[in-house]
């Protein structure tokens, strides 16, 4: 737009560029209560893959009772087969694998939670108990040849317990990735960090021998610091962050959750630091409108409102 935004590249010490793990199709729309027809989703994700996004998380393998805007996942993952981007799926256990491997999928997640209140309201399981259940999950995968990822869930504060002290998400988060976990994204499920609780939690995660290059971030914007915090993190030396297309999501288990961090934003806040991404801002634009049309309502992406000229 009129060689908008200005690259004005930060002082040194950001990373040149930034993998932004798509969430939109899953992670987005799981909370949706209207059905969103397969065609749609699966129309969606070749949009996103054709404005650039290189990783895009598709589905999740969960029993339709739990998140019935999912239960396509068999008829949606293969109308996928053609998509030029790495599609990782959310599965909860053992017969979730079965399902997404049964399909070809080759990048797995699977979704812890830091407290045990959430783990309760999640998983109906305390957080060892939710460990012991992902361990034969990620040990078959990997065997499969799969990449895994491990979400972490609540590591800034929970709805119920509050404060989640930062030595307690290092914990979990270790016996995570001790599980065989390739990846950890650290979720601000309820949107409650600030910069400089994600800085501490970054360096005590580095301190008990978790490297930056296995951590990505997924942050709300529920107070507004979704940016703030992914910049705090970028300066840190994170190079994954997880991002939305048009802002969509919540969390089903977390009335307090709202919207993730919408692509859109991230990938101006980037382009203006010059940090390459390899979207196309426009294109994935253009998607986030073509969605919002379909969903009967505007994109809450500041970006996406200001560039489609839609307030």
């Amino acid at each position: 737009m009129n060689g908008l935004p200005m690259t004005v590249p930060a002082p040194a010490g950001l990373p040149p560029r930034v993998r932004i793990h798509e969430v939109g199709a899953r992670d987005g729309l799981q909370n949706e209560k209207t059905a969103v027809p397969t065609e749609v989703k699966a129309e969606f994700v070749h949009r996103l893959a054709a404005a650039g996004l290189t990783t895009i998380e598709a589905t999740s393998f969960v029993h339709p009772k739990w998140v019935p805007q999912l239960a396509d996942a068999e008829q949606l993952f293969p109308l996928l087969s053609d998509v030029p981007a790495d599609l990782p799926v959310l599965v909860p256990n053992e017969r979730g694998l079965d399902r997404a491997l049964a399909l070809g999928a080759t990048r797995i997640a699977v979704f812890g939670s830091a407290t045990e209140t959430f783990a309760a309201r999640n998983l109906n399981r305390t957080v060892a108990e939710s460990l012991a259940m992902f361990e034969p999950v990620v040990a078959r995968a990997k065997e499969a040849g799969a990449h895994v990822r491990g979400y972490l869930s609540m590591c800034f504060g929970d709805p119920w317990e509050g404060a989640v002290p930062v030595h307690q998400v290092v914990r979990v988060a270790k016996d995570l990735l001790d599980l065989g976990c390739d990846e950890l994204s650290l979720g601000d499920t309820i949107g409650v960090a600030t910069p400089g609780h994600v800085q501490a939690l970054l360096g005590e995660l580095n301190a008990a021998g978790v490297g930056t290059d296995r951590i990505g971030v997924h942050f709300h914007d529920t107070y507004g610091q979704a940016l703030s915090n992914t910049l705090a993190a970028l300066q840190h030396g994170v190079t994954t962050v997880d991002a939305s297309a048009g802002g969509l999501g919540g969390c089903p288990y977390a009335k307090s959750a709202t919207g993730n961090l919408a692509t859109e934003d991230l990938v101006w806040m980037l382009d203006g630091l010059g940090i390459e991404t390899g979207v196309d801002l426009a294109a994935l634009t253009a998607t986030s409108v073509w969605m919002a049309e379909r969903l009967g309502r505007p994109s809450p992406s500041r970006t996406v409102r200001a560039l489609s000229h839609k307030e």
